[in-house]
């Protein structure tokens, strides 16, 4: 069997960050698994191209939950990245690391101080290439490029004054550790062209003769041997591969994928691996558990004028803006459509808002069982939980490797959660009322101005909330107390030697923000604390 001194499982964020520090760090010889195809599209390079993928893409792997009885017994739709470079090379680029306080909680979990805002802040500065920051919060000579978005609608400037008009400031950089106020995201590209993690870490190294990259391959289980992890086992083009790793093997597969490897392989809950007929190699019930994402639901109203990105994707405007973008990288398509937002109220009870609200300047995007809304130009107020205190769980459907991971969102599971999502549709129509706004509103058209008790907001979340596309913690980490953690403060695999986990299912607390910037600082922390042998 060929050997590599480590095996990444998962070419996403996290695959990537972790293949590059290990390779021109500390001279390895690595291997990266990717199940995805190579991200060869042109409409990976364009920041507003993913749109294009949302309806169905081979760049994207549509899992699906069970029916949520608390949401009418929707199946919620979750997409989640299955190409090189994983989310970066098909979300909406936001560059978001949350708060200072979400990051020192980690210590709590950690029970030590591997893990804090302290710990983590220099692995953001130093992976990030920032064209508009160079101060203590940011910075400017690592491999991943971050930057103003290169096109921001009228819509997004009309929202980001309407919100200061309800006396909020404005706040030019939400990556200090204290986003508040209202402003416009940084985004991972430059000169208006995607910048993913395979463009910051892999493409300079892609010939170097110590990384091979191999795609299509799906890891089917991890090879034990006495107590240790050895290598894997992946299919590609229906051929069974086996692979050794001299030093460990890494497992960034994300937070659906992650955990499901683990249970495949005989690490998990010993009745959830009985029920499949898995032998049990250690029982760890923590595997699949603490589900959580960021999820959001809508307040649409009508425009009298052309504001933001209606019509644009389609007929001889997608050619016009299509045109200008190859010419120019400029325009329209030069946006990902994710340009401004808030953190407004409520807080909770520590004072610290729960609530991200931020605008899409259109009313063309929105989950296939959303019906009844006018197909008319203007915008979406989407309320983002931001910390939700829901919990759900991924499980296996069976032991077949292929088969997709039983995923329970539980979406609004806690009385705290829909109260809180009912305050964020109540302030998204504060924004809506404000002069800014009302001049250029025609109508409220989803739900309605008629939806206005408690009740109907609730019943309105409950049937149209939605994943944010940040699902984490499956495969949580935690002090030697903790019997629900699945991997120390250095991310290893409890009961297992030689197996690590860098990816997001680590995570044991949701951070107040989107998750790609914090996938590639884990990973970079992770590299250092396995390199120092912890």
């Amino acid at each position: 069997m060929p050997e590599f001194d480590y095996i990444i499982v998962g070419g996403g964020t996290s695959g990537c960050v972790t293949a590059w520090n290990l390779v021109t760090k500390h001279d390895a010889r690595v291997l990266l698994l990717e199940a995805g195809p190579n991200d060869w599209h042109p409409l990976l390079r364009f920041p507003s191209g993913f749109i294009k993928f949302l309806n169905g893409s081979r760049f994207l792997k549509f899992y699906k939950s069970v029916p949520q009885k608390q949401l009418f017994g929707r199946v919620q739709v979750v997409p989640q990245g299955n190409v090189l470079g994983g989310g970066s090379s098909v979300n909406a680029q936001v560059y978001q690391r949350g708060r200072a306080a979400d990051w020192d909680a980690w210590r709590d979990y950690a029970g030590n101080d591997l893990w804090s805002w302290e710990t983590i802040l220099p692995h953001f500065t130093r992976l990030e290439a920032n064209a508009k920051f160079n101060n203590e919060f940011h910075g400017v000579d690592g491999p991943q490029k971050v930057g103003d978005i290169n096109y921001i609608s009228e819509m997004s400037h009309l929202y980001v004054r309407a919100v200061q008009e309800l006396g909020l400031p404005f706040n030019p950089d939400f990556n200090d550790g204290n986003p508040r106020g209202v402003g416009f995201m940084q985004v991972t590209a430059t000169r208006g062209r995607r910048w993913s993690t395979v463009d910051g870490f892999i493409r300079s190294i892609i010939k170097d003769k110590r990384l091979t990259v191999v795609t299509g391959a799906t890891a089917t289980r991890i090879l034990l041997e006495n107590g240790r992890a050895t290598g894997i086992e992946y299919l590609r083009k229906g051929e069974t591969h086996r692979v050794t790793a001299a030093n460990e093997v890494i497992l960034t597969a994300g937070t659906f994928v992650t955990p499901k490897l683990l249970m495949l392989s005989g690490i998990g809950p010993t009745d959830e691996l009985k029920r499949h007929g898995i032998a049990t190699v250690v029982d760890t019930p923590g595997v699949g558990a603490n589900l959580q994402d960021h999820h959001e639901a809508p307040i649409m109203a009508q425009t009298k004028r052309h504001l933001g990105y209606y019509g644009q994707d389609s007929g001889f405007n997608m050619l016009k803006n299509g045109l200008e973008y190859v010419l120019t990288h400029r325009g329209r398509a030069s946006s990902s459509g994710t340009e401004a937002c808030s953190y407004l109220v409520p807080d909770d009870e520590t004072g610290d808002p729960v609530i991200k609200l931020y605008c899409v300047p259109t009313t063309a995007y929105k989950d296939p069982d959303v019906t009844g809304v006018p197909d008319v130009d203007g915008f979406v107020l989407n309320a983002c939980l931001l910390r939700p205190s829901s919990r759900g769980s991924v499980r296996l459907a069976s032991a077949d490797p292929l088969a997709d991971p039983v995923i329970d969102n539980n979406f609004l599971g806690t009385e705290r959660d829909l109260r809180y999502q009912v305050a964020g549709l109540r302030a998204a129509r504060e924004v809506l009322a404000t002069s800014h706004l009302a001049r250029e509103v025609v109508r409220e058209i989803f739900p309605g101005p008629g939806v206005t008790s408690d009740e109907a907001l609730a019943e309105h979340a409950r049937r149209t909330v939605k994943t944010n596309y940040h699902p984490v913690g499956t495969c949580r980490m935690g002090g030697e107390s903790d019997p629900m953690a699945v991997v120390t403060p250095e991310l290893k695999v409890r009961g297992v030697e030689g197996l690590r986990i860098f990816d997001m299912s680590v995570v044991p607390q949701l951070m107040s923000g989107n998750t790609n910037a914090p996938a590639m600082a884990i990973a970079d922390r992770a590299c250092q604390l396995m390199m120092a042998k912890g």
